[in-house]
C-alpha cells in the first residue's frame, strides 16, 4: 500500500476505536538454555552453542533452568501477576525451520504468572494501566540469514542459512490484555508500554534487552472497530519489532492502513506483518493462527513447575522499586527540572543516563551527552542510541574532559571514534593524537607568532580592547588543530601583549 493511500490519522481516529494488545518477548541473561547446558551467549560463530536437545537429535531429553524459572517468576511479580503453584510446558506445533525438533516448549493454558497491571507513564506524566493477561516461559528459535535477495528478506532470496545458536535460548512472553482508550496517543502507549517492560527487566536484572540484539522483541496487536461499535474488529500482528521508535511507527502506520481499508467497504485479514523500517511500512506474513492450529499439548518429557511460596515470598521481597517510583527519585537525586528529566524518558535514555552516571559522570554531563551528540548521531543514522555506545564509554570520555585532556570540540571527535570502533575512549585520543596541548611553551611560541602576524591587533589590546584578543585567540587555535584549551589561550595571549 502506498503512502498516499493511509488515512490521515486524525481522520482515522475520528471514524474508528483503535485497540491494541501487545506480546513482548524477554530474553532472559542466564548462563545456560532453557533446557540443556549450552552456553546463552550472543555473537559467537554459527552454530557453536549447541547440545543435543538444541537440535531436537533422538534420544535427548530437556531440563528445565532453574534460574530461568526464577527469572519468570521474579518478572511475573514485578508485573503485578499472580503466581501459579503450578504450571506446566507444552508442546506448540507449527513449522519451525529453526527449531531442529519442529516444535516449540513453551506454555499454553498454565502459564507461570498470570492476571497482573503495570503503569505506563507518556511524556506528559499522564499514567495508563496497561492490564497483563499472563506471563509464560518457553525457548527462542534460531535465526534465519536469508540469502540472494535484495532485502535480506524470505522474498526474493535463493537460500537460507540456519544459525541455531539461539535455539533455546530461554524467553518469557508477556502478553496483556485487549487496551482501549488510548485514542490518539496509541502510538505513543505502545512505545512507553515497551520501554517500561525493558525498565523492570533491567532493574531486575534478568536480561540485557538489547533491543538491536533481539533480547527484547514486540509483536504490536491493533485493530480498530467503527464509533459505537461493541464487537471487536479483526486484528493484524506486527512481529518482532526491535526499537521504541519503530513500535510506535508500527501502531502508527497499522492504524491509518487498517482505516483507509475500512473506509473504503474493505476488510482486514487476520494476519502477521512485517515492519520495514527502511521504508516506514508493514507488510503481510502469514494468516494468523488460532491456539487450536498449533496443535498444543502437555510436553510429556518435562514435570509441572511448582514452585515454593518461600521461594515466592524471597523472589517478592528482593523486587526492586517500580519504575515510577524510581524515576521520582532520580529526578531527585539528579537535580533535574522536569523539562531535563522528561527529555530524557521521552528519548528512552533513562537507563544509559542512570549507568553512564553510575560509571562516574556527572548527572548533567551524563545528560548532555546521551540527549544531545549521542542522540544526533543516532537520528543521523536512523538506529537507537543505546545500540551506539557503552555508558561506560562516554563516562571515560567525559573523565577526559574534566581531566582537562579533552576540549568539549575534541571530545565530539573522540566520540565519533569511539562510535567507529576505534577503540576506547582513550585509544581514539591516542591513535588521532588528539589530547589538548597542555605545554605552554607551544602555546606561547603560537601565540608570539600570531601577535607579531597582527600588529594592529596587538596594538588594541595593549590599548584596552581585550575583545580584539579574539582574532589571536582563533588563530593560536588552528595553528593548534583545536587542541588548546581556549581559556588558557586567552590568558596567555593577554600576559604576551602586556609584555
Amino acid at each position: 500500500m502506498a503512502k498516499a493511500d493511509l488515512m490521515d490519522f486524525e481522520k482515522a481516529l475520528e471514524l474508528f476505536e483503535p485497540v491494541l494488545g501487545f506480546e513482548v518477548h524477554v530474553e532472559l541473561n542466564t548462563k545456560t538454555k532453557m533446557f540443556s547446558a549450552a552456553p546463552n551467549s550472543f555473537g559467537r560463530a554459527p552454530n557453536s552453542d549447541l547440545a543435543p536437545v538444541d537440535l531436537g537429535l533422538p534420544g535427548s531429553l530437556p531440563v528445565v533452568n532453574e534460574q530461568a524459572v526464577r527469572y519468570s517468576i521474579s518478572l511475573g511479580l514485578a508485573l503485578g501477576c499472580s503466581i501459579a503453584p503450578s504450571s506446566r510446558f507444552a508442546r506448540k506445533n507449527y513449522f519451525y525451520p529453526d527449531l531442529g525438533k519442529n516444535y516449540q516448549i513453551s506454555q499454553y493454558d498454565e502459564p507461570i504468572a498470570f492476571e497482573g497491571s503495570v503503569e505506563v507513564e507518556l511524556s506528559d506524566g499522564t499514567i495508563v494501566t496497561v492490564p497483563i493477561e499472563r506471563a509464560h516461559m518457553e525457548e527462542d528459535a534460531g535465526k534465519l540469514t536469508h540469502v540472494g535477495g535484495s532485502t535480506g528478506r524470505i522474498q526474493g532470496a535463493s537460500s537460507s542459512l540456519v544459525d541455531y545458536n539461539r535455539a533455546g535460548v530461554p524467553l518469557v512472553e508477556i502478553v496483556t490484555k485487549p487496551i482501549f482508550g488510548a485514542e490518539h496517543r496509541a502510538p505513543e502507549l505502545a512505545a512507553a508500554y515497551v520501554r517500561t517492560i525493558r525498565d523492570i527487566v533491567i532493574a531486575l536484572g534478568i536480561s540485557d534487552a538489547r533491543m538491536e540484539r533481539g533480547n527484547l522483541r514486540c509483536d504490536a496487536n491493533v485493530s480498530l472497530r467503527p464509533r459505537g461499535q461493541e464487537r471487536l474488529g479483526t486484528r493484524t500482528e506486527t512481529k518482532n519489532v526491535n526499537s521504541m521508535r519503530s513500535v510506535e511507527r508500527a501502531v502508527r502506520y497499522e492504524i491509518q492502513r487498517q482505516a483507509a481499508i475500512l473506509a473504503a467497504g474493505g476488510t482486514i485479514t487476520q494476519e502477521t506483518r512485517h515492519w520495514h523500517e527502511d521504508t516506514g511500512r508493514t507488510s503481510p506474513g502469514r494468516p494468523k493462527s488460532d491456539a487450536d492450529d498449533y496443535r498444543y499439548f502437555p510436553e510429556p518429557d518435562l514435570l509441572p513447575v511448582v514452585p515454593a511460596p518461600e521461594l515466592i515470598e524471597q523472589l517478592r521481597a528482593a523486587l526492586p522499586e517500580a519504575p515510577a517510583a524510581r524515576r521520582r527519585r532520580l529526578k531527585a537525586e539528579w537535580g533535574f527540572t522536569d523539562l531535563e528529566f522528561q527529555g530524557v524518558v521521552n528519548a528512552g535514555l533513562l537507563g544509559e543516563v542512570a549507568a553512564t552516571i553510575a560509571a562516574g559522570a556527572s548527572p548533567a554531563a551524563a545528560r548532555k551527552w546521551w540527549t544531545g551528540e549521542i542522540a544526533r548521531i543516532a537520528n543521523a543514522q536512523d538506529v537507537e542510541a543505546s545500540s551506539l555506545i557503552e555508558p561506560a564509554s562516554v563516562a571515560a570520555l567525559q573523565a577526559l574532559v574534566d581531566a582537562g585532556t579533552l576540549t568539549d570540540k575534541l571530545a565530539r571527535q573522540v566520540l565519533e571514534g569511539v562510535i567507529a570502533g576505534e577503540g576506547t575512549p582513550q585509544e581514539v585520543v591516542d591513535a588521532r593524537r588528539l589530547a589538548v596541548v597542555s605545554d605552554d611553551a607551544a602555546l606561547v611560541a603560537a601565540i608570539d607568532e600570531a601577535l607579531a602576524a597582527q600588529p594592529d591587533v596587538l596594538a588594541k589590546i595593549r590599548d584596552g580592547k581585550v575583545q580584539a584578543a579574539g582574532a589571536v585567540i582563533g588563530a593560536v587555535m588552528k595553528a593548534m588543530r583545536g587542541q588548546a584549551d581556549a581559556a588558557r589561550v586567552r590568558e596567555l595571549v593577554l600576559e604576551r601583549a602586556a609584555q
